[in-house]
């Protein structure tokens, strides 16, 4: 077994990594060894240092590739060396002398409440199963914050209903639990209604989002039906699950939640990945500044 599958085996069953997390490591450490065979066919992971890296680094920007996706790959590979030394199989981790390139911050995109509201109160879905499950799966995200990889292996004894609140597992399998309103409770059971009617009483173990199969959505399936109703209320760049993500964090804060409270709500580890969305009210103050202010 080669030092690339010891670590991701680590991440898997010791750290307790999403699937999404082990993928993404394993193509940026594989690119990375491909690279490093291709340009330092004589070099094996304890050759490498620093200069290998760097060169690494400045390939990748030619190659126009983002600071974002550069950044998480030294990321990485800083991992993986770290891994290894504590593991004794490597002595040094050259990453360390790397300075990683500078990103320029994104607000993070939402949809406008006006927007939101339409997208449930004028009659875009169907009156059938698979209708009843992306509205469901729409007004999932909106209530809850939920991210995608949580919505698609939530089951039905997650959700309970008498006291309006989801058990989520999220990063790590740490646990969260988010309250609902009664407007998405009432959503809810519209859909259990159909589900029955298909498929008969769900035992508590079963997927609550499945297709007209019985098979648990695939996560395009969930990007794709997020995707084909946000097509239909609003023109902002990003239309995915985390774009809902986004929206119910911001709508929150611009409505008075505190900072703390979304940082529970979203199952963010640190104050510090939640302050982005301070941002996107501050953008709101000054465009209103601007519009309303004689002198702006």
């Amino acid at each position: 077994m080669d030092f690339i599958q010891f670590f991701l085996f680590y991440l898997q069953f010791e750290k307790r990594a999403s699937e999404h997390t082990v993928i993404s490591y394993r193509y940026d450490l594989e690119q990375f060894w491909s690279y490093l065979q291709k340009a330092f066919p004589q070099s094996g992971w304890k050759e490498v240092d620093a200069n290998i890296i760097r060169t690494w680094v400045i390939t990748m920007m030619e190659d126009k590739i983002s600071p974002r996706t550069i950044n998480r790959k030294i990321s990485a590979l800083k991992s993986f060396y770290k891994y290894h030394i504590k593991m004794g199989a490597l002595y040094n981790n050259p990453v360390l002398q790397i300075h990683t390139p500078k990103i320029k911050q994104r607000l993070p995109h939402f949809v406008e409440e006006k927007d939101m509201e339409r997208l449930f109160s004028e009659d875009l879905f169907k009156d059938n199963f698979e209708g009843w499950r992306d509205k469901t799966i729409l007004e999932f995200f909106y209530a809850t914050g939920i991210r995608q990889s949580e919505l698609r292996l939530l089951t039905f004894a997650a959700v309970d209903l008498s006291n309006n609140q989801v058990k989520v597992l999220g990063k790590r399998n740490k646990e969260r639990i988010i309250p609902f309103g009664q407007r998405f409770k009432n959503i809810f059971i519209q859909y259990m209604e159909r589900y029955v009617e298909l498929f008969g009483t769900p035992a508590q173990n079963n997927f609550v989002f499945i297709n007209v199969k019985g098979k648990i959505l695939a996560p395009k399936n969930i990007y794709a039906v997020v995707r084909k109703y946000l097509d239909m209320i609003t023109t902002i760049e990003k239309r995915s699950p985390h774009t809902i993500r986004h929206t119910f964090a911001t709508h929150l804060l611009n409505r008075g939640a505190d900072l703390n409270t979304i940082k529970e709500l979203l199952g963010h580890s640190s104050l510090a990945a939640t302050q982005i969305y301070t941002h996107n009210a501050i953008e709101k103050l000054k465009s209103i500044y601007q519009q309303a202010h004689p002198r702006a």
